[in-house]
């Protein structure tokens, strides 16, 4: 049921009721009333995320605005999109009092045809491939060069739809200039261009791989209307986009929870015990829960955090774990094991509180239809994927959810998991040993630092786009912005990592400043959660006091901006001995510290620059 347009509740109940599945005219009839709602931005969306986004294309797009809204909707967006007349993308660009200028997108996509990419004729010969393929990537390099420069914008560039029919078959490879294979290979350099560019790529090639060309584009559609993408595709397609922005700003997942009986094994535990549970060869069910196991253990592999939490009791939840010899988890490859007889959403909340991250980082799957509508009612912020009867489709329904999405991977995502369970053993040590003192001094830490460190630039990027909690500004920048400002005289970018006798936590410290006559103001400054309350903060003060002083300021600036999920650090500058300095609208305060009276506490942290 749509809510009327005056309600006062009319977001949330319009974020509920895209959860469904949605038919066509469904999505149709709920964007009505969002595209009404995000176009004069109301009050009332606290903790929405807001955007706009431009589509640049040669084919017909207004069609999809729709499905982008809704799928919005769904991730907590509140999207506006602006599409443009057929064919004048490159107009738009370039004409500064077109509607995309006044329209200013915070992001553009990027999505041509692979016919207005290459001539009908065939490429013959090597050189005529070569020719080809560049003046297909030189059109789409020139439109994401263009957005950058015009809007400062944030850009996916959507693959090409390989709906090209094949000329030669099952050998269609022994034909490099056939369009089929242009496709191919234009879609091979996209990928290459974006790591090497540093622009998030829509695999759609890999969506009508999974899919089946029908399910997303339609030639009658095409030859009438010029619709690339099919009408009926447009929900999906959105949900392409709305898992690749909630990555770009760090509101991916980063831990799944796993329910048990029936979940990762067949059968219940406490019935049927160890010998009786259904798991590995022979039966289809029991390969199909060692498939979904190998799934969970992949995804652990590439930085996601497992946590289990059952209604069982613990001694017969772990048995599975410890004696089963198709178990492909382990007791060690879970972060948070939780088995007990509460409700589920009080031990997702007790998990979240464990491993420190937000409800909203984690996916639970549970087996029974119950259990996931409770912790939808009672945790919305947990994504809670619809999981079918048949466990041969548990795997495949996660990966579809693209609750896990990455629009890049670094050394730290791997070591992520790593780094939480050496946590976990922290706080055991923490709790066995009575003195605060005792127990900072056992650790033997010690913080290292860098100045502008390009080795780093993509870590230290990504963690400025994900980090919401403790983040003073909550400022958000691109790789090439990151990178202008450390080639900049006039600015900072400290980054930190900490390592102790039981692991490295990695990167868990940004710093951003710049240089204003005799003061450092500070841009931004963000940490990792997980090393809170060890004295990091103190420390790295210390280091960019020391920084600012070389540079010839007297004088430390810095600003709380509140966010709805940074509330934990308004007091931060307090706390560190500055003192207030004006306050702005909104909540904003303001903060000074005078370096000349500022003196660095003795700390149990042992403090390294690292030499670049």
């Amino acid at each position: 049921m749509i809510p009327a347009p005056d309600d006062p509740h009319i977001w949330p109940k319009l974020r509920q009721a895209s959860s469904y599945k949605l038919g066509f005219t469904d999505v149709l009839k709920l964007d009505r009333a969002l595209a009404k709602l995000t176009s004069f931005g109301p009050d009332g969306l606290d903790g929405v995320l807001k955007l706009k986004l431009a589509i640049l294309s040669s084919a017909t797009t207004g069609h999809l605005a729709a499905g982008l809204r809704v799928a919005g909707a769904r991730h907590n967006i509140a999207i506006q999109v602006y599409t443009h007349e057929y064919g004048s993308a490159l107009q738009e660009l370039n004409d500064p009092d077109s509607g995309l200028a006044a329209f200013h997108p915070d992001i553009v996509l990027i999505s041509y045809p692979y016919a207005h990419l290459f001539a009908a004729a065939l490429a013959k010969t090597p050189e005529h491939v070569a020719e080809s393929l560049y003046f297909a990537s030189s059109i789409l390099r020139n439109l994401r060069d263009l957005a950058r420069q015009k809007f400062g914008c944030s850009v996916i560039q959507q693959t090409v739809l390989p709906s090209a029919l094949n000329l030669a078959g099952n050998h269609e490879f022994q034909l490099p200039g056939s369009p089929a294979r242009l496709v191919a290979q234009l879609n091979r350099t996209l990928r290459d261009q974006s790591v090497a560019e540093k622009f998030s790529l829509l695999a759609i090639d890999d969506a009508v791989a999974n899919d089946g060309l029908a399910a997303w584009h339609d030639r009658a559609l095409w030859h009438r209307a010029k619709q690339e993408i099919s009408p009926a595709a447009g929900l999906a397609y959105g949900e392409m986009v709305m898992q690749i922005i909630d990555a770009q700003h760090g509101r991916a997942a980063k831990c799944l929870v796993l329910d048990l009986d029936n979940t990762l094994w067949g059968g219940v535990i406490g019935d049927d015990g160890v010998d009786g549970i259904k798991l590995g060869q022979g039966s289809g069910a029991g390969e199909a829960y060692v498939a979904f196991q190998s799934y969970a253990k992949l995804l652990s592999e590439r930085g996601v955090i497992l946590a289990v939490c059952s209604k069982n009791d613990e001694e017969n939840a772990l048995l599975p774990f410890l004696k089963h010899p198709e178990m492909v988890l382990k007791r060690e490859d879970i972060s948070c094991f939780i088995a007990n007889w509460e409700d589920k959403a009080s031990n997702l909340r007790e998990i979240a509180r464990r491993l420190n991250i937000g409800l909203d980082a984690l996916v639970f799957c549970d087996d029974n239809p119950f259990e996931r509508e409770q912790v939808r009612a009672a945790l919305p912020e947990v994504r809670v994927p619809e999981l079918p009867e048949d466990p041969s489709y548990y795997a495949e329904a996660l990966a579809a959810a693209g609750y896990f999405e990455a629009v890049s991977l670094t050394s730290d995502d791997f070591s992520r998991v790593a780094q939480y369970q050496s946590n976990a053993e922290r706080e055991k040590l923490k709790s066995a040993t009575g003195n605060i003192d005792d127990y900072l001094a056992s650790l033997d830490m010690e913080l290292k630092w860098a100045a502008d460190d390009l080795s780093n630039l993509e870590r230290i990027t990504q963690l400025v786009n994900k980090t919401n909690q403790f983040n003073l500004t909550t400022q958000r920048y691109d790789q090439a912005r990151m990178q202008a400002m450390m080639a900049d005289p006039d600015v900072i970018v400290l980054s930190f990592r900490l390592l102790d006798r039981l692991g490295d936590n990695g990167v868990i410290c940004i710093v951003i400043a710049h240089r204003s006559n005799s003061e450092m103001l500070i841009d931004d400054w963000l940490m990792s959660c997980r090393v809170l309350g060890r004295g990091v903060e103190k420390a790295t003060l210390g280091v960019l006091a020391r920084q600012a002083g070389l540079l010839g300021a007297t004088r430390l600036r810095g600003r709380y901006v509140p966010s709805p999920k940074n509330k934990m650090v308004a007091d931060h500058y307090e706390k560190l001995g500055f003192s207030p300095a004006g306050e702005e609208t909104g909540g904003v305060t303001g903060w000074a510290l005078e370096l000349g009276s500022y003196k660095m506490p003795d700390l149990f942290i042992k403090i390294t620059e690292v030499e670049q």
